[in-house]
C-alpha cells in the first residue's frame, strides 16, 4: 500500500495535443500584442472562481464564507522573480484541471455559465474570464507556470506545471483551503523586454487600476510606503500595509439617482485627462439584441491633437467591468470621433484578439445603438438648449458636416438636421428652420461661400439676393459646399449657389429685358471674351450685381470654391478649373464706358475688370505686373 508521500510524487505526464501546442504559439505570439494583459486574464479567472463558490452559497449551506470573505490576492518576490496570485474561490479538482489548463481554449467558465442558464439564480452569474487561452497568456511574461489548487468539497489539492508547449504535469499535493493560487516565474529581461517590471509594486497596481479596477471583488497587495520617523525627524521608515487596490464599483453601472453631476465631472477629468468639465453626459443602459452600459461624454473643446494623425478615436471597452480594449474606434463613427467614454457588455467574450473583434456581431449592433444615442442627445441639446448646442457645433460641427459627405453620403440623412449654417440674418441656421421661414416665392435654398462671413457678406451677388428678400446661408468651411452637394436637396428644395452663372431672380419681364442688352452687345462680349484668351468660358451683361460694376461666376458643376479646395489638397497639380463668366452690371456706368471704347482701351479695360473680379472672387491674380502696370498707366 502506497503512503500518502508516494502517492503525492506520481505525476501524471501530460503532453498538449498537436493543435494545441500551435495555438499556444499563435496566442503568445500574435492574438495579445500587449504582453501586460497577462495580469487581467489571472485576476478574471480568480474573478470567475469566486464568482461561482459564492453561487454555490445562495443553495448550500456548506459554502461558510459570505460575500464579503472573497478576496484577491497578489503577492511579488523580486529575489525569487515571482508573481503569486490566490483566491479563496471554487478550486478545481484534478479533472477540471485536465479539463481547464490540459486543452487550451477549453473554457469551464462557459460550462459553468450553460449549466446554469435556467436557475432561479441566474443573475448572479456574471462569469468574465474564460481558463484556457485567457490562462496561457501567462506564458508571455513567464517561463514557468505552476497552479496549486483544491476544490470545494474534496479533500485532495493539486499542482499543475507547466514551462510552456512541451507540456504539463499534475501531480497531488498539499494546501490547507480551498481556492486556487497561480504562481509566475518571470522570465528574464533581455534587449527587447523589460520582464522585471512586473516585479514592481507600482506596475502592478497601475495594471489593476487599468484593466481590472471593478472587479467586485478587493484585490488586495502589499504595499510599502516611506512615512516620517516619529522618534527620528527628518528621516524616514518604511511601512508595509495590505491595500486594496481596485475600486470595484463601476460609476456606470450605479443608477442615474445615485449620482451627481459632479461625480459625472470629476470622472470625466480624471479619466480623460480634461481640466473643463463635459459640455453633456450621456449615461445609458441597453437591452435586447446587445445588452450594455454606456458612459459617454461630449467634451467642451477638442483635444490639443485632435487634427493631427495621432489622434486616436475610440471608446473603452469593458466586458463586465473587465477593459478589453483602450480605444475601440469600431465603436465610433469618424463624425464622433470627439466623444470620450466606455461601453461595459456582458455579451463580448474577455479573450478576444482585435482582429476577432473587428467581426464581431454583437459589437456592431452595440456601435449602431451608440450612434443613435449620441445623435439623439445632440438633437435634444438642439431643441432645448440652443446656446449649449451652438457652443458644440463651433468646437465639433465640421466633423458632422464631413460624416454628411463621407461613405458616398450614406449618413447624411441622419445627420442633415444636426447641421448648423451662418446665415445673412447674422445668426446660426439649421436647414430646417431655414426652409420654415422661405418666401412663399422662394424656390431654393440659396448660398454664398467665403473665407468669412464678413468677406462673403461683400460678394457682389449678396445685395441682389437680400433684395428681393431672400435669406442666404454663407458657407466658410471647406467641406460645405461638398455637403451640401452631396445632400442635394433638402425637404424639396434644391440649393443655389449665388455665384453661380444660372441664379435666377428676375422676373419674366426682367429677364427679357437682359436678354436684349446681351444680344444688343453680342459683338462688344464676344471681344472681351477673346482678350481674355480662353481664362473665361463667357462675358455677359447681368442684371444681378446691385450696385458692383463686375464679379466672377462659374457654370457647370465646379464652383469657384471647390476650384480653391481641391486644387489647395495636397498633391493636386492644380488640374482642377471652374468654368468661368465674367458678368458685366448692365446698369453701371462701367458698361457705358465699354461700349464707347476703342479696342486699345477696351483690352486694358478688359483685363481691369477680369483682376478686379478674381480679387474679389478670393482668386490669386494671374498677372499682377500686369495688373499694377494697367492701373499706373491709365492714372
Amino acid at each position: 500500500m502506497l503512503t500518502k508521500q508516494q502517492r503525492m510524487i506520481i505525476l501524471r505526464k501530460k503532453q498538449f495535443k498537436a493543435e494545441s501546442k500551435k495555438l499556444l504559439d499563435m496566442m503568445i505570439n500574435s492574438i495579445y500584442t500587449h504582453k501586460e494583459i497577462f495580469l487581467r486574464e489571472l485576476i478574471s479567472n480568480a474573478s470567475d472562481a469566486i464568482d461561482k463558490l459564492y453561487f454555490k452559497s445562495l443553495t448550500d449551506d456548506s459554502v461558510t464564507l459570505s460575500r464579503n470573505d472573497f478576496k484577491i490576492q497578489i503577492d511579488l518576490d523580486k529575489e525569487s522573480r515571482t508573481i503569486t496570485l490566490s483566491d479563496n474561490g471554487i478550486g478545481m479538482t484534478a479533472q477540471e484541471l485536465e479539463n481547464n489548463l490540459g486543452t487550451i481554449a477549453k473554457s469551464g467558465s462557459q460550462s459553468f455559465k450553460a449549466e446554469n442558464a435556467h436557475s432561479d439564480n441566474s443573475e448572479d452569474i456574471s462569469v468574465i474570464g474564460q481558463f484556457g487561452v485567457g490562462f496561457y497568456s501567462s506564458f508571455m511574461v513567464a517561463d514557468k507556470v505552476e497552479v496549486v489548487t483544491k476544490a470545494f468539497g474534496d479533500d485532495t489539492a493539486y499542482r499543475w506545471t507547466s514551462t510552456g508547449a512541451d507540456g504539463y504535469t499534475i501531480e497531488e499535493c498539499e494546501k490547507d483551503s480551498v481556492g486556487t493560487t497561480i504562481t509566475l516565474h518571470i522570465k528574464e529581461d533581455n534587449e527587447n523586454e523589460n520582464y522585471s517590471q512586473y516585479l514592481e509594486q507600482y506596475r502592478i497596481d497601475e495594471l489593476v487600476k487599468k484593466y481590472s479596477d471593478y472587479i467586485r471583488y478587493p484585490i488586495v497587495m502589499e504595499m510599502s510606503h516611506q512615512v516620517p520617523d516619529p522618534e527620528k525627524e527628518g528621516e524616514y521608515i518604511t511601512e508595509i500595509s495590505m491595500e486594496t487596490l481596485n475600486s470595484m464599483v463601476p460609476l456606470w453601472r450605479k443608477s442615474k439617482s445615485e449620482i451627481k453631476p459632479e461625480d459625472y465631472n470629476e470622472f470625466y477629468k480624471s479619466k480623460y485627462m480634461d481640466y473643463t468639465d463635459p459640455l453633456a453626459v450621456i449615461h445609458t443602459k441597453t437591452e435586447g439584441q446587445a445588452t450594455f452600459d454606456a458612459l459617454m461624454f461630449i467634451p467642451e473643446n477638442p483635444p490639443y491633437d485632435f487634427y493631427s494623425k495621432e489622434y486616436e478615436k475610440g471608446l473603452q471597452l469593458y466586458s463586465n467591468g473587465v477593459l478589453i480594449m483602450d480605444k475601440c474606434s469600431d465603436l465610433l463613427p469618424d463624425y464622433f470621433s470627439f466623444v470620450k467614454g466606455l461601453v461595459d457588455s456582458a455579451d463580448l467574450s474577455l479573450n478576444i484578439s482585435r482582429e476577432m473583434l473587428q467581426h464581431d456581431h454583437q459589437l456592431k449592433i452595440i456601435a449602431k445603438a451608440i450612434d443613435k444615442k449620441i445623435k439623439n442627445e445632440l438633437a435634444k441639446m438642439l431643441k432645448n438648449d440652443r446656446e449649449k448646442y451652438e457652443k458644440f457645433f463651433k468646437a465639433f460641427g465640421l466633423q458632422l458636416k464631413y460624416g454628411v459627405y463621407a461613405n458616398y453620403g450614406m449618413d447624411k440623412d441622419s445627420l442633415k438636421d444636426l447641421l448648423l449654417f451662418s446665415s445673412s440674418n447674422g445668426e446660426y441656421v439649421t436647414l430646417k428652420e431655414y426652409v420654415g421661414r422661405m418666401a412663399d416665392s422662394q424656390e431654393v435654398i440659396y448660398y454664398a461661400c467665403g473665407e468669412s462671413t464678413e468677406k462673403i457678406s461683400l460678394l457682389p451677388q449678396i445685395d441682389a439676393v437680400k433684395e428681393k428678400g431672400y435669406e442666404v446661408l454663407y458657407f466658410t468651411d471647406e467641406i460645405d459646399e461638398f455637403a451640401i452637394q452631396m445632400l442635394m436637396e433638402y425637404d424639396g428644395k434644391h440649393f443655389a449657389n449665388i455665384c453661380k452663372d444660372d441664379l435666377d431672380l428676375s422676373t419674366d419681364a426682367e429677364k427679357e429685358i437682359i436678354s436684349k442688352k446681351n444680344e444688343d452687345a453680342k459683338d462688344l462680349l464676344e471681344k472681351m471674351k477673346n482678350i481674355l484668351e480662353g481664362k473665361v468660358t463667357a462675358v455677359k451683361l447681368s442684371n444681378k450685381l446691385g450696385t458692383h460694376p463686375v464679379s466672377l461666376t462659374a457654370e457647370g458643376y465646379v464652383s469657384l470654391e471647390m476650384e480653391k479646395v481641391l486644387n489647395s489638397m495636397p498633391g493636386a497639380n492644380q488640374g482642377v478649373k471652374a468654368q468661368l463668366v465674367l458678368e458685366i452690371n448692365s446698369n453701371h456706368p462701367v458698361a457705358e464706358k465699354l461700349a464707347n471704347a476703342d479696342d486699345e482701351a477696351l483690352a486694358k479695360y478688359t483685363m481691369l475688370l477680369y483682376s478686379s473680379a478674381r480679387l474679389i472672387a478670393g482668386l490669386d491674380l494671374e498677372n499682377p505686373t500686369e495688373f499694377s502696370d494697367i492701373i499706373a498707366e491709365m492714372m
